[in-house]
């Protein structure tokens, strides 16, 4: 193809330097802000995982939130034994850290897995609600305090390399000039518009938004803490100092939070 937007954890582990972006912690529930802080660390940190292709540019979703058939979530134990679909390996290890088992499928299977029970729920942000029309399988839709969220996805618009270099140059700037600073503060703000809509929606059809409290929220950070540890040490085996990347990725989204 000569342009793709798609899921990074597609490919697991083809992409480890952006998964910082999905950990729990650093994504929180402000989509623009992480949109502009991963073009932030695009060139510094991030431009070697992409050789072969040319990034117009990077973005999230709004961030995992919980679904479920029909068990109310408040503490991380409410989900231990649950089996849980997550489309990424960085979701999976949420899923784990949580004492439930992560079930790997593609999204348009969410429906007839839940109606089946094959999975118990689905960590993904709500948006996804009207499409699948996940508000019929579900009873439960759950996040933190403040809207936080329990990481999220990264994706990619990227160009074949050959198809991009054989673009006159007039082209190549429309290109860049709309995919720009403005245009992924856009793409956040689109994806947090069809956020809301998609729990209105699920809302008005009768299902329970549950928000944790702080304190409920705080427990969840805790039991996902080793989430971070794990991708740490898994990437420290490719020569990379997570840690390090991890605060480097937090300070870039405060940055863009008015934080």
């Amino acid at each position: 193809v000569d342009l793709v937007w798609t899921v990074n954890g597609y490919t697991p582990g083809l992409f480890p330097r952006s998964e910082v972006f999905e950990l729990p912690g650093v994504h929180t529930n402000n989509t623009k802000a992480t949109n502009l802080a991963l073009m932030d660390l695009y060139e510094s940190d991030l431009k070697e995982e992409y050789k072969g292709v040319e990034v117009m540019f990077l973005h999230v979703h709004a961030g995992q939130g919980i679904h479920m058939r029909d068990t109310e979530v408040h503490t991380p134990a409410d989900l231990e034994g649950k089996k849980i679909r997550i489309p990424t390996r960085t979701g999976a290890w949420v899923i784990e850290a949580l004492g439930a088992a992560p079930v790997a499928m593609p999204v348009p299977e969410l429906p007839t897995a839940l109606q089946k029970g094959v999975i118990d729920g689905a960590f993904i942000p709500w948006e996804i609600i009207p499409p699948l029309k996940i508000q019929e399988q579900t009873e439960y839709q759950i996040e933190g305090a403040g809207k936080e969220r329990f990481g999220t996805t990264t994706f990619q618009v990227s160009m074949n390399k050959e198809r991009w270099d054989s673009l006159p140059a007039d082209i190549q700037k429309a290109f860049r000039d709309a995919s720009g600073p403005e245009w992924v503060e856009q793409v956040g703000e689109i994806w947090a518009g069809a956020d809301e809509f998609g729990i209105g929606l699920a809302v008005k059809a009768g299902n329970t938004h549950v928000t944790l409290s702080e304190e409920e929220t705080e427990a969840f950070r805790e039991a996902l803490a080793p989430v971070t540890e794990r991708w740490v040490d898994e990437v420290a085996a490719k020569g990379i100092d997570g840690a390090a990347l991890v605060e480097k990725a937090k300070a870039a989204v405060a940055s863009h939070s008015g934080n």
